[in-house]
This record gives C-alpha cells, sequence and structure tokens, in this order.
C-alpha cells in the first residue's frame, strides 16, 4: 500500500510539472506569439474591411449578434467572414471606432513580448499608453465628425463627447483638446521655456545678438579708483559650442583677378593618332605663291586635353590691400559733458583681443551638412563621343571651300567640345583676314551646319578659329563641373559654375569679382537651367551665414522651388508674405531696402576703417570690431532677378534706379546682381545698366542687334540654343556649354537643405516702407488734390515723350498757371523729372503700360 501511495504522489508530482513546464517552455511562448500576431493580421483585414462593407453587414450582426456564427445561411461582405463582421462591429461601433486599430498594435507587441521573452512590465506602460490615446483620439474623431452616419468614434467616444460637449461646450471641448496636446508635448519633450527680454531680443536677431552677448561676456572695464578690474569672461550658449567641427579663421587673401579660362587654350597634342597628316605638293612655277592639298595639309586633333588657364584682367585691376597687422584696440565711447558745455566722446579702452578666438559665423548652424554630390545626376556616362569621320569630312569641306575662293592654309588643328569643335586654321602668307570671315555663310552652306561662327583672328595666337556645331553633342552635367578640381579647391568668394568650354575644360569664375551679372536669351535657349546652376553652386560651396540670396521672380513660378530655403539662405522684407518675391510693388521696396543696406554697409566699412567686406569680416572674426559699437558680421548678398523686362515695363525708372545705383556702389559691401530677361533690347539695358555690368551672358537670340546689345558684338544670333552660351569679361569673349541640372536635381538639393534645422529668424533686409504721400518725401499731397485732368496730362507727355508745360496747355486748351500747377503734380509724382531750364524735362516712363502702373500703385498707397 505505501508503495501505491508513493507512485501515486510521484505522478500527480509529475502531471503538475509538467503543466508548469509546459506554460514555461520556450516553444509554448513562441507559438502563442505568433498566434496572437496571426489574429492581429485577422483583426485588421476585418476592421479596415468594416470601413467599406459596414453599411451591409450593420443589420445583421445587430440582429443576429452571436448566432450569426452558427446560421450559414446569412452571407456578409466583410471581407473575413461572419466572425469578422461580429469582431469589427464590437470594436468599431460599440468600441472605439477608428482608433480601435491600435489595438492590433498592442497585439502584435503582446506576440512580440511572448517571442522575445520580454518583460511584462514595459508592456503594461505601452498598453496603458496606446488606450489612454485610442479614447482621446476616439472622442476627438466624435467632436470632429460627430454628424457623420460612420461611428468614427464608436460608442465610446461618442458617449463621452455627448457628455462632455454638454458640459464645457463645442469651445471648450476644443480647448480641452489643445492643453491636452500641449501638456503632453510638454512632458514628453520637456522643452526650455526661457522667455526673458534677452531671450526675446535674441530671437529678433539671433547671430547680431549672440554676438554682442559674447563680447559683453569678454569685456574688461575700469574701475571708479581709476584701476582695471578685470572680470571674468561669462560663457553663453554660443560660447561654449566646439569649434573642433571647424576649420580655423584664415585671414583673407588679397583681391585676385577673375580667374576664367580663354575660349581657345593651349591644348598638348597626345598620341600619334590623334593626328591626320596630308602631303604638301608645290606648285611648279616658282614665281607663284605655293598651293597646298590635301595630302600636304594635316589636321591636328585635341581632345579633352588640359589646358593652361589664362586670367582676364579689366581695364583697372584692383589693387593689392593688405589688412593691418597689428591688433587694433577694441574702444567703447561714451559721450560726456565738457567744462565748455560741449558734447564729447570719452574712450574707454579694453585690453586688445589677440588671445581670443576667432568668431566663427558658423557655429549658429554648426550642424548643417552641406548637400553631397550624389544628390546631383551623372550625365557624363550616356555622352557619345565624337566620330573622327565627322572630323576628317568638315576639315575637306572647309579646306575645299577656301580653296574654291583662292585661300591657302598651312595647317588646320581641331578641338573637340562637348556640343561645338573649334578649327583652328593658319593662313598661307598673304591672306587676308578680312577674306575669311566674309565667307562664313558660304563655310555655313558647305558644312550644312547652323551656328558657324568664325573669330578672326583667335586672342593670344596666330590663327583663325572656325567653330561648327557637332551633329553628336553630349550634356554637360552639373556634378561633373563641381567635382572639378576648380571648384572644390579654387580660392573663391562666390564660385559658379558655369559649364564647360570648348576644350571640355570646366570654367568657373567668381561672382564677386564680376561683379554683376546679366544674362539674356531667347525664350527655351537656358536661362532658368543657368540661373538655377548659379544659385546651385553657391548652396554647394557656401555655409547659410556666408551667403544670402534674395529672389525676385515676376513669373511666380521658376524660383518658387526655393521658398523652402526661408530659415538658411533667402533674404527679404520683414512684411513679406512670401521669401520670394513676385509683386511689383514689394520688388521696388526690396530694392530700395538693398540700397538702404548698402548705406548701412558703407558705414560700418568706414567706422573699421576697411575698404571691401574681406577687410571688415576679417577685422570682426578675429574680434578688433565690437558689436556694442553696432558691428556684425556680413554675409553676402546676391541678388537674382529672374525677368528684368517685365519689371521695366511695369515700374520702369522706378526699378531702373536702385538697381543702378546697386550695381554701381555695392560691389565694395557685397552686395551683388544677377539679371535675366529674354528681350535684350535697348529700352530694356539701358545704358545706364551695360555700363555696371561689365559681365554678360548671352545665350541664343533672335536677332543680330540683340546680340549687339547684350554683347557689344556679334555672334549670340548663331548659337545653336539648348545652353549654348557666349560670356563676355571686359573685352573678350568665352564659348561655353552650360552646366545642366534638372528640376528634380534642384529639388533634391532644397529638400536636403530644408529639412536641417534653420535659424529661428529669418534674414530680414532692412525695413522700407513708401512714404503715405503720393509726392514722396517732404511732399504733403494726397491724390485728392490732384487737378481733375492729371491722368489725361500725364498720358499726354508719356505719348509724347516731351515734358512740356506748353504742350499740356496747347493740348488740352488750360491756362499757363492750371498747366504749370499740373506739371509740379506731375513732378511730384515721380512722372517727369525737375526743371531743365529751357529745355523740356525728362519724362521717367516710356510706354502708357508703365505710367498706369505707377499711378495704380500711388491710388492705392
Amino acid at each position: 500500500m505505501a508503495t501505491k501511495k508513493k507512485k501515486s504522489r510521484a505522478k500527480s508530482k509529475n502531471k503538475h510539472l509538467s503543466i508548469r513546464d509546459i506554460f514555461n517552455d520556450e516553444r509554448f511562448l513562441k507559438v502563442t506569439g505568433l498566434i496572437f500576431m496571426f489574429l492581429a493580421v485577422y483583426l485588421t483585414i476585418a476592421l479596415v474591411s468594416y470601413i467599406f462593407t459596414w453599411q451591409g453587414d450593420q443589420d445583421k450582426v445587430l440582429k443576429y449578434s452571436w448566432s450569426l456564427l452558427f446560421n450559414g445561411d446569412i452571407s456578409v461582405q466583410n471581407w473575413s467572414g461572419r466572425l469578422g463582421a461580429i469582431l469589427s462591429n464590437g470594436f468599431m461601433y460599440w468600441g472605439f471606432g477608428v482608433p480601435s486599430l491600435l489595438f492590433v498594435f498592442l497585439m502584435v507587441k503582446f506576440g512580440i513580448v511572448l517571442i522575445k521573452r520580454e518583460s511584462l512590465k514595459n508592456y503594461l506602460k505601452t498598453f496603458t499608453q496606446v488606450v489612454l490615446v485610442t479614447c482621446f483620439l476616439s472622442i476627438v474623431l466624435e467632436w470632429v465628425l460627430h454628424q457623420s452616419s460612420f461611428s468614427w468614434g464608436g460608442a465610446m467616444g461618442n458617449a463621452a463627447y455627448t457628455w462632455m460637449s454638454s458640459f464645457i461646450g463645442q469651445v471648450g471641448l476644443g480647448l480641452l483638446f489643445l492643453m491636452v496636446c500641449l501638456l503632453t508635448m510638454t512632458w514628453f519633450l520637456n522643452p526650455t521655456m526661457e522667455f526673458s527680454t534677452d531671450g526675446f531680443k535674441q530671437a529678433i536677431d539671433n547671430s547680431t545678438n549672440s554676438q554682442i552677448s559674447y563680447f559683453k561676456s569678454l569685456s574688461i572695464f575700469q574701475s571708479k579708483e581709476g584701476g582695471a578690474k578685470e572680470r571674468k569672461p561669462r560663457k553663453t550658449r554660443k560660447s561654449r559650442l566646439a569649434d573642433s567641427d571647424f576649420p580655423e579663421y584664415e585671414a583673407p587673401e588679397p583681391k585676385e583677378d577673375i580667374e576664367v579660362e580663354a575660349s581657345t587654350p593651349a591644348v598638348d597634342f597626345g598620341n600619334d593618332e590623334d593626328y591626320m597628316e596630308f602631303d604638301v605638293a608645290p606648285e611648279a612655277k616658282p614665281k607663284r605663291r605655293p598651293k597646298v592639298t590635301e595630302a600636304d595639309l594635316e589636321l591636328e586633333v585635341a581632345e579633352s586635353q588640359p589646358s593652361t588657364a589664362t586670367s582676364i584682367t579689366g581695364t583697372h585691376p584692383t589693387p593689392e590691400v593688405t589688412v593691418d597687422e597689428e591688433p587694433l584696440e577694441v574702444v567703447d565711447r561714451t559721450k560726456v559733458t565738457g567744462a565748455d558745455g560741449s558734447e564729447k566722446e570719452l574712450a574707454i579702452q579694453q585690453e586688445n583681443t589677440d588671445d581670443l578666438e576667432p568668431y566663427d559665423p558658423k557655429l549658429d548652424l554648426k550642424d548643417y551638412v552641406h548637400p553631397t554630390i550624389d544628390l546631383l545626376e551623372d550625365y557624363e556616362a550616356s555622352n557619345i563621343q565624337i566620330d573622327r569621320e565627322e572630323l576628317q569630312q568638315n576639315k575637306e569641306q572647309i579646306v575645299n571651300t577656301l580653296r574654291n575662293y583662292k585661300i591657302e592654309i598651312t595647317k588646320i588643328r581641331a578641338t573637340i567640345g562637348p556640343t561645338v569643335t573649334l578649327y583652328e586654321i593658319v593662313p598661307a602668307p598673304g591672306v587676308k583676314i578680312s577674306k575669311i570671315k566674309n565667307l562664313e555663310n558660304d563655310i555655313a552652306l558647305s558644312l550644312a551646319a547652323l551656328g558657324i561662327r568664325i573669330i578672326a583672328p583667335i586672342p593670344g595666337k596666330g590663327t583663325i578659329g572656325i567653330e561648327v556645331p557637332n551633329k553628336n553633342k553630349q550634356t554637360v552635367g552639373l556634378k561633373s563641373i563641381l567635382q572639378s578640381d576648380k571648384f572644390q579647391n579654387g580660392k573663391m568668394d562666390l564660385p559658379i559654375a558655369l559649364g564647360k568650354t570648348i576644350a571640355n575644360e570646366p570654367f568657373v569664375a567668381d561672382l564677386a569679382k564680376m561683379p554683376h551679372l546679366l544674362i539674356a536669351g531667347a525664350t527655351g535657349q537656358g536661362k532658368s537651367v543657368g540661373i538655377n546652376t548659379i544659385i546651385t553652386s553657391l548652396l554647394y560651396k557656401k555655409h547659410p551665414s556666408q551667403v544670402k540670396l534674395v529672389l525676385i521672380d515676376p513669373k511666380k513660378v521658376e524660383l518658387y522651388p526655393y521658398t523652402n530655403l526661408e530659415k538658411h539662405f533667402l533674404g527679404f522684407l520683414p512684411d513679406a508674405d512670401e521669401p520670394i518675391i513676385t509683386d511689383t510693388t514689394k520688388v521696388i521696396h526690396t530694392l530700395n531696402s538693398l540700397t538702404i543696406e548698402m548705406d548701412e554697409r558703407y558705414d560700418l566699412l568706414k567706422k573699421a576703417r576697411a575698404r571691401n567686406i574681406k577687410e571688415y569680416n576679417a577685422k570682426f572674426t578675429a574680434r578688433k570690431l565690437n558689436p556694442n559699437n553696432g558691428h556684425r558680421f556680413l554675409p553676402f548678398i546676391v541678388l537674382v532677378i529672374d525677368e528684368f523686362a517685365d519689371l521695366i515695363m511695369t515700374a520702369g525708372k522706378e526699378v531702373e534706379l536702385p538697381i543702378a545705383r546697386i550695381a554701381q556702389l555695392a560691389r565694395a559691401v557685397g552686395i551683388h546682381m544677377i539679371i535675366a530677361t529674354q528681350r535684350p533690347t535697348t529700352n530694356i539695358i539701358t545704358g545706364m545698366i551695360k555700363a555696371n555690368f561689365p559681365a554678360r551672358i548671352s545665350f541664343k537670340v533672335t536677332s543680330l542687334v540683340d546680340s549687339r546689345t547684350i554683347l557689344d558684338a556679334k555672334g549670340a544670333e548663331q548659337l545653336i540654343g539648348r545652353g549654348d552660351m557666349l560670356l563676355t569679361v571686359g573685352s573678350d569673349l568665352i564659348r561655353l556649354q552650360c552646366a545642366f541640372v534638372d528640376t528634380p536635381e534642384v529639388e533634391r538639393i532644397i529638400d536636403h537643405i530644408g529639412d536641417q534645422r534653420g535659424y529661428a529668424v529669418p534674414f530680414h533686409l532692412p525695413e522700407f516702407k513708401g512714404e503715405g504721400e503720393i509726392g514722396g518725401e517732404g511732399s504733403n499731397l494726397k491724390w485728392s488734390d490732384l487737378d481733375e485732368h492729371f491722368e489725361d496730362a500725364a498720358k499726354l507727355i508719356v505719348a509724347a515723350q516731351s515734358g512740356s508745360t506748353s504742350l499740356i496747355q496747347r493740348k488740352m486748351s488750360l491756362g499757363y498757371n492750371r498747366a504749370g500747377r499740373i506739371m509740379d503734380q506731375l513732378e511730384s509724382c515721380n512722372v517727369v523729372g525737375p526743371s531743365n531750364g529751357s529745355k523740356p524735362r525728362e519724362v521717367y516712363f516710356m510706354t502708357e503700360m508703365e505710367l498706369i502702373g505707377h499711378l495704380d500703385r500711388l491710388k492705392n498707397g
């Protein structure tokens, strides 16, 4: 009996242990976890299906309830069958509505916990949070969509919403939801809430005040007893930022000339296979000039060979300017009253700042990451190589055409570019260059090519150039230019990658030394791509603290994608609705604001005894200029106007005058302009503008007159389009193929920059407000005070282009006194200029359309 009892106890004990072991078995937990995950998938399908099939299934589920499971005669539309219809109705209708989908997440999470044998403590925390979020969302959905027939928040959400709305009302419920969101964000994000006066000022001008606070922390003041009392520098948040990620400051080098490539650089020849040789057979008669046959003429082919870069200098090269190496003492000047009652400045000397770290403007955005080169497409791989048979045929056609006109040459050489091949010929002795130059159309006819251009002679060489378009043109991608050594390692303030020369060499120029750029070309010839190329070059090379872009786009669509750079690179008026300026009135205010900024910068340069922005910033970064005295780091400002002709048509002199003033004076203070137009006519590009834009780019234009207007030379009308352009810097003319960057590439770059942290406050230009009176500054003239014949007189003056009082008197049958008053009002409204003695006054508008736009702006204040 005892043995049997022991055996029975052992069996019961083994049985108890086996059940416990099953629940603790790793396999059991994994299987259970997988079951929960599969149930989650099934429930997801049922809940999603309910959204589309609830109207057909709801009556059946409510009528039969759980007995529906066993009634095979009833069909449902739910994708998960009768069980899915019942479960989804329970969750969606009787439960929490659409937020019930979050319970699927809990089931998946629980399955993962079982499979990984994790602690249930963290899961319970997640469970609580998900349930609270589900309840909150169900009430919010009922608050927003309570009139809908679909149960967005379920019965639970509807019951809670009904009670709460009757208790605190609809508005109170909305405020409660907002408070819950703010409290939740505060709890989880724990933001710093510093609302001091200094913090507010710092938000208004982040970079300037950060500089001031840093200098204040380093100031050493004199005590009342006359002895110097040293204060320990108080570190601000910005001064504690690590400088290890940034290179040490280097004093700026003296100004250099623009480094650009000559249009026909010297090329070293490669292998023997790059040459095509022909025999030379002289004539039998020794007295006549020997003829050169095709067999004698050799064609040298230089293909993508390195060229020697040359520098193009203006007529007045910029003199070297060196920064004084002696440390400049920072002086805090305070006005005091002398014995005679006059105000004098008392200079309180501070210790020099040689031992301080150089100021780094990049610290405000120290984590900024420049766009990577892989954001751009690689077009080089798809380019088609030039066929040598094409070169040989072109050579023969050129030689035969010249020989038909009894012009002999001794040598011919081809330099292959991406879209154009340059054939350099050496004429025989005694051949006039003018004879070859006059055969331009004949050579184009023989080659059956469009865009033949003859350079006679090539500057710096004893050859004549004939540019012939290639049949298979290559695409010059911006990526290949940005990867070049000239762009990566060139020491330029504002490098812009324009494209490739005829010698297939990357061409990079410095906008700061141009100093302004005028771009023209017919519609669809590459102006917008050229502007995107220039802007993209600056975005790749410069930090947001170093350059700011002011973008004016009358067409409203070309530059709009750059809106996302508002907190990084863009500059605009404080009251601007959008960072891209499109409205004509805002354009006028922006241009006048830039003139104010220019004058303010000149005042700062005068105080700092600096001649240009490089010297000034060098002193500021070396901490030799005190922000307490108004000094600040000055970024370059690049003004881009996409369609200048439209502005001139609508605003006339109001746009031209500030642009001319900026072009004349703004170079030294780091303000540069890029202006594009498709109508390079004389009334758009006036002599005042051309005189201040020595650097000009012309894409293909429609007429010789337009080419002479933009370039002061012919040739732009013979370009082949699609990025083929001519650049003039001073007196030199260079043919380039513009680098191509597509819209998706630009958008990727903008998204890369826009997704990063930007400045708290954008870069605002000085505030400019037009005068309240229509007569401008110092005038109290109102629109209601104007003569009833004022508008008619204004139209008459513009139509006649003669500002004469007698003209108004004769044409409008008015007395002399009244006509004189109207003329004074026209002058006060900036329609005509001041009196010019016996000569008629200058008329500021060319067309009636310009005048009407001006008068409308005066009426609207």
